[in-house]
């Protein structure tokens, strides 16, 4: 099964975070989905917090945070995502 991508960056799911981008890079985004709501039978994102990380195993984990916001939609989130993982993989 072919990986999902978005924008030409891999997405990962696991259980309530989804990383976008890939660790084999020198940041990646870490996407936390915080509060849901029932919308028919689906768990919609209300509040899911965006945070640009480095992937530098060398760094402390509350170090490698370079950026962070909330935003009330999976949507918006992975807006904001695309923006600040292509800008920080170009300014290298």
């Amino acid at each position: 099964m072919a990986a999902l991508e978005y924008k030409g960056h891999p997405l990962q799911r696991k259980d309530n975070f989804i990383y976008y981008g890939s660790f084999a890079d020198k940041y990646i985004i870490m996407m936390q989905i915080l509060e849901t709501k029932k919308v028919g039978d689906l768990d919609v994102a209300t509040k899911v917090s965006v945070q640009l990380q480095l992937t530098d195993d060398s760094v402390k984990s509350r170090d490698r945070i370079v950026k962070k916001t909330e935003k009330d939609s999976l949507y918006t989130a992975i807006d904001v995502a695309a923006v600040w993982l292509e800008r920080a993989l170009a300014s290298r």
